[in-house]
C-alpha cells in the first residue's frame, strides 16, 4: 500500500465514525417511532418488531401538525424572500459602493454575528409588542430576518467581492444605473451563492424554536417545530408518538438538503473563500 493509498485509508475512518454518529440519532428516531409504547419501555434500543405507522397518525392528527405546517410554510417563505432581498442589495452595496462608513457597517455586521438572541429577545419582544406584532406572521418574519440578516449580507458581500469590478464598470460604462447593476449582472452572478443562502436561511428559520415560541403565543400560529415540542409535553408518556412528531418535522429538512447539498456546500465555499 502506497502512503498516499495508506492516508486516504486512515483519513476514511474518522470520517466514518463521524458519519455513523450523525446518522445514528436519525436511525435510532425512525425505529423508537415505529415501536409501541410497550416494546419501547422493555427495551428502547431493540429493533421494532414490525414497522408500524401508528405513531406517526397520532402525532399528525392529535397535535394538529397540518396546521403548523403551513404556518412554517408562510413563515419561512416570507423570512427567505425578505433575507435574500436585504442581503443580496446590501452585499452589493458593501461590496462595489465606496460610501463614508461602509467599512464601518461591514464590521457592524460581522460582530452581530457574535451576538446570541438570547441577549436581544427581550427588547426585540418588547419592540414588536408595541408595534402590534406579537403573535402574527409579519412579525415572525421580521424577527428571523433580524437574526439571520448578518450572516447573509457577509456571505453575499464576500462573494460579490470576488466578481471582477471590470465587470461592474463595463455595466455603468454602457448606461446601466446602480439598480441596473444589481438586477441585470449581479443577480445572475450570484445565483450560486444566493440559492446557498436562501437555503442555510431556510434551515435556521425551520428548525427555530426559541424565536417562534417567544413571538407565537398561541396554539393558532404555532410554527411545526413549537408543534412538536408541544407534542412531547402533551404526551409526556408516549415517547413513540414523539418520536413521529419528531421524523414529521425533519423529513422536509432532510428532503431540501438531499436535493440541493452540492449548492449549499460550492456556495458557502465560494462566499467564505472570495475577497
Amino acid at each position: 500500500m502506497t502512503p498516499l493509498r495508506a492516508g486516504r485509508w486512515l483519513a476514511a475512518i474518522p470520517m466514518a465514525a463521524l458519519a455513523v454518529a450523525t446518522v445514528y440519532p436519525l436511525v435510532f428516531t425512525a425505529n423508537v417511532a415505529m415501536k409501541t409504547r410497550h416494546e419501547y419501555v422493555l427495551d428502547r434500543f431493540a429493533p421494532a418488531e414490525g414497522l408500524r405507522w401508528d405513531a406517526f397518525a397520532a402525532a399528525w392528527s392529535g397535535a394538529d401538525m397540518g396546521r403548523y405546517l403551513v404556518n412554517s410554510l408562510v413563515v419561512v417563505t416570507g423570512s427567505v424572500a425578505l433575507l435574500l432581498l436585504a442581503g443580496s442589495m446590501a452585499g452589493f452595496a458593501l461590496s462595489r459602493l465606496r460610501f463614508r462608513g461602509s467599512r464601518v457597517l461591514f464590521l457592524g455586521c460581522l460582530a452581530a454575528l457574535f451576538i446570541p438572541f438570547q441577549v436581544i429577545m427581550v427588547p426585540l419582544a418588547r419592540t414588536l409588542g408595541q408595534a402590534g406584532l406579537v403573535d402574527t406572521y409579519p412579525g415572525l418574519i421580521l424577527a428571523y430576518t433580524a437574526q439571520f440578516l448578518p450572516f447573509t449580507v457577509f456571505l453575499m458581500t464576500s462573494y460579490y467581492s470576488g466578481i471582477p469590478a471590470e465587470i461592474v464598470d463595463a455595466a455603468r460604462i454602457d448606461g446601466n444605473s446602480l439598480y441596473g447593476v444589481y438586477g441585470r449582472i449581479m443577480l445572475p452572478l450570484g445565483r450560486p451563492a444566493l440559492l446557498s443562502v436562501g437555503i442555510l436561511d431556510a434551515l435556521f428559520c425551520w428548525n427555530d424554536v426559541l424565536i417562534a415560541l417567544l413571538l407565537m403565543p398561541s396554539a393558532e400560529h404555532r410554527t411545526l417545530m413549537v408543534g412538536v415540542t408541544a407534542l412531547r409535553g402533551q404526551y409526556s408518556a408516549d415517547i413513540p408518538t414523539f418520536a413521529g412528531g419528531v421524523l414529521i418535522a425533519a423529513v422536509p429538512v432532510l428532503v431540501l438538503y438531499l436535493f440541493f447539498q452540492r449548492q449549499i456546500a460550492t456556495g458557502v465555499t465560494a462566499g467564505s473563500t472570495k475577497g
